[in-house]
């Protein structure tokens, strides 16, 4: 078969040249761009449904089609198109079935009154009595079918006299324009005979024209008494025996109004509030079809030429994806390919490719796998009949930089002029917003709610039944509901943020509680309304959040805090009463002091940090027989337990001395004292010691050690640490045992004796402590602090971890 190729056009199919001339194309061709179309009359028109239907603004109603475009993933020429399919068919205005709806269809509902403000304390609704747009909405839905059909302006003013005849006394109807030098042109009306319409079909501008001043100074104009009325104005219309009320109401535009509809009555007496409501209303609602072109009768049947600029404008203003297709044609006129000649900005396609980016490009040249399939054929189609083409959602794949990427698409197709626009929706994409929205509200215990305040509709996501433990199947909870769950205590607060809410239209940030079966709920409502024209809330949306582990997190760490400032308080007096215990056993004087012909001098620094008092202690007495005591130690622990245990030992150690006992029996007394007084294993006691006694004369003093750290000996230059006899720490083992040294002491000599709280530093080796004591030592001696030694060694030691005790002994010179 490698001989035997067929040459493109010689029976090959119609896909397969197409493909060959895009192949031959792209190497020669240059994109043109064009225009896109317009799609202004479908959206306008499905704006009013929306504001008849809704009871909302005009501005609300494009956002409510943006939000249901975006939720259901379509375009909003999408959108539009689903909203004008619901509306029923009518006959034309004037006949029989386009009746005006009984006497007082608008005015027994209470249109235009005030919302009614919530009663918490008797459980009426949170909204209830807002009566005012849903009492407007059978004429205006009356009259937003009729405008769906209406051609130009005696069409709009017929349908608006059928409408408003019986409910709103409406008896003529005129519709005029401001035109080029300020002159007013009746575009429309209805109730009036041709020969008086030809009468006022043009005004000059003169002063005292309500029209005119309705339109300029933005504002309606409710002429109610002729007599007073013709004093200021020119009376347009008739005699004033006529027409004894009129009205004249600016049509809202984009810009600056340039239209304005009189509303003339037989029935004397001014307009009544609610009957003011209905025709602002009904002049809104005819924004959209003045605003457009007057259209021929037969136009719908002839495809219109496409205005390619404007539509390229709206195309820029519209949410999710949208295209503007241009079919190529070959000179016999068969569609070969489409080109895009716009794009909205949110189009994008499986390769990444967004907006203005995919303009210029060929549908074969960038999607060539779509060539006959069911949309290559539906596109064709929509093209011959102008019927639109709806496909089955299918799966693309295009190779991006070597690897597939797949997604799923729904497309739609509807001709314009001589041009296809196309829209589609991109499942997987939308899904996976869906499933992020729900995994954000389940993570955040939040969900969203909606109250439409015209239909009295509530709106849940699915994490608002769970916030309330409500079952799905019952539906969201209708507001006058929620009373009975909100916490007495929280009715007054949440009822005034919701009044001043559908009042004023304040927004809400309320924390509230409720019961629920598993008990009470913390939740938060975070709500904002949606105003008319006239500053009437319409709409209600917002989230609730449970706050219920947060706060219970917050009131367990409120009762933690308060536990633990009951320990500092017990802490504290602990402290103070230990520091009291301490100055009553442990005085330190406040100069250097006198034994056996030694000076002393004792420093004691309690620690910096902390609420306890530690356990280091020191003694220093003249015994019978003339010699000195001398004693430095340290108990284990802080509080009062080390501070028992400190007095315990320091007048045992006297006692013992007093009576003449070894230094080292004393020792082991001690220790087994400590051993035996030890409740149980957790409250073992020990403790260090270093004991001396000084026999005056002979200078010999002999010392024994439990643990401690070694003395300092300072004679003349040279400073340096004894040589320790052998001695554990108290309360560690029955089996300790003590050794004892003898020391000749010279004059000038002295011995420092001192707790760890001077040498240890966190991750430093005591070798580094005790050799900075010996030249801190040094250094003070040689700068003239002898007399003062052990306090300015204790002075040294900044942000003091643990207790300071530092005993110096010194020898006079001329001993």
């Amino acid at each position: 078969m490698k001989g035997d190729a067929v040459p493109a056009g010689e029976g090959a199919g119609p896909e397969v040249l197409a493909l060959a001339k895009v192949v031959a194309r792209l190497r020669s061709e240059v994109v043109d761009l064009e225009g896109v179309a317009a799609a202004t009359a479908v959206v306008e028109r499905a704006k009013g449904v929306l504001m008849v239907q809704s009871g909302v603004s005009a501005d609300t109603a494009h956002d409510m089609l943006l939000g249901r475009a975006g939720a259901g993933g379509r375009t909003l020429l999408e959108e539009s198109w689903l909203v004008l399919g619901q509306i029923p068919s009518h006959p034309p205005p004037g006949t029989a079935s386009a009746a005006p709806p009984a006497a007082g269809a608008a005015t027994s509902a209470g249109a235009g009154s005030e919302p009614a403000a919530p009663d918490f304390g008797s459980g009426r609704r949170l909204i209830g009595g807002h009566t005012g747009p849903a009492a407007l909405r059978p004429p205006l839905a009356r009259l937003a079918d009729g405008l769906a059909a209406a051609h130009g302006g005696d069409d709009i003013a017929e349908l608006l006299r059928t409408v408003l005849g019986t409910g709103a006394g409406v008896d003529a109807v005129m519709i005029y324009t401001l035109a080029s030098a300020g002159n007013l042109e009746l575009i429309g009306h209805a109730g009036i005979d041709d020969v008086l319409a030809a009468r006022w079909r043009h005004i000059p501008p003169l002063s005292g024209v309500a029209a005119h001043e309705a339109v300029t100074g933005r504002r309606a104009l409710w002429l109610e008494d002729p007599a007073q009325d013709a004093r200021h104005y020119l009376l347009i219309g008739d005699a004033t025996d006529r027409w004894h009320s009129r009205a004249w109401i600016p049509v809202p535009a984009d810009g600056t109004p340039d239209k304005a509809i009189g509303f003339l009555r037989r029935r004397p007496g001014p307009f009544p509030a609610d009957i003011r409501a209905l025709l602002r209303r009904a002049a809104r609602l005819c924004a959209g079809p003045l605003g457009m072109p007057e259209r021929r009768r037969d136009a719908a049947a002839e495809p219109a030429d496409v205005d390619v600029a404007s539509a390229q404008r709206m195309l820029d203003a519209l949410a999710g994806p949208a295209i503007l297709l241009t079919p190529l044609r070959s000179a016999a006129g068969e569609v070969e390919d489409y080109r895009i000649d716009a794009a909205a900005p949110e189009s994008v396609d499986v390769a990444g490719r967004r907006g203005k980016e995919l303009v210029g490009r060929r549908v074969l040249e960038t999607y060539p796998t779509v060539v006959g399939t069911a949309l290559w054929d539906g596109y064709l189609e929509t093209l011959t009949t102008g019927t639109a083409y709806e496909g089955e959602p299918f799966t693309y794949e295009e190779v991006v930089a070597g690897v597939p990427q797949q997604s799923v698409y729904s497309v739609r197709a509807a001709r314009l002029g001589d041009r296809l626009v196309v829209s589609w929706i991109r499942h997987d994409t939308s899904e996976r917003e869906a499933r992020r929205l729900a995994d954000m509200q389940r993570l955040g215990n939040l969900g969203w709610a909606g109250w439409n305040l015209a239909t009295d509709t509530v709106t849940w996501s699915d994490q608002v039944y769970a916030i309330f433990d409500r079952d799905p199947r019952h539906g969201p909870m209708a507001l006058e509901e929620l009373p009975r769950l909100v916490l007495p205590d929280d009715l007054p607060r949440l009822g005034t943020a919701v009044r001043r809410l559908l009042s004023e239209g304040a927004p809400v940030d309320q924390p509230f509680r409720i019961t629920t079966a598993d008990g009470v709920r913390h939740l938060r409502i975070v709500a904002e309304a949606q105003t008319d024209a006239d500053g009437t809330p319409v709409e209600v949306h917002g989230f609730f959040q449970d706050l219920s582990a947060q706060r219970g997190v917050e009131l367990a760490l409120r009762e933690s805090e308060r536990a633990v400032l009951v320990q500092r308080g017990m802490l504290q007096a602990e402290r103070a009463l230990a520091a009291s215990l301490q100055d009553t056993l442990l005085p330190i004087p406040e100069q250097s002091l006198e034994l056996a012909g030694l000076c002393i001098d004792v420093a004691y620094v309690p620690a910096d940090r902390g609420v306890n008092v530690g356990g280091d202690w020191y003694s220093a007495i003249e015994l019978p027989d003339g010699s000195a005591l001398f004693v430095v130690g340290d108990v284990a622990g802080h509080g009062l337990a080390a501070v028992g245990t400190m007095a315990q030992l320091r007048f045992t150690t006297k006692g013992m001395t007093v009576t003449g006992s070894p230094l080292p029996d004393v020792l082991r007394r001690l220790n087994t004292l400590l051993l035996h007084t030890a409740t149980d294993a957790s409250a073992t006691a020990t403790a260090t010691m270093v004991m001396s006694r000084y026999q005056p004369w002979d200078r010999r003093l002999t010392w024994v050690r439990a643990g401690h750290l070694p003395p300092l000996l300072v004679r003349g230059d040279r400073a340096s640490f004894l040589e320790q006899p052998p001695g554990n720490l108290l309360g560690a083992t029955f089996d300790a045992s003590y050794g004892q040294a003898v020391l000749e002491l010279m004059p000038g000599d002295r011995l420092l004796f001192y707790t760890d709280g001077l040498v240890e530093e966190p991750g430093e080796d005591i070798g580094v402590g005790l050799d900075r004591l010996a030249a801190s030592t040094l250094r003070l001696l040689r700068s003239g602090h002898g007399e003062t030694l052990a306090r300015t060694l204790a002075a040294l030691c900044p942000g003091n971890r643990d207790d300071i005790c530092v005993l110096d002994i010194h020898v006079p010179d001329d001993l």
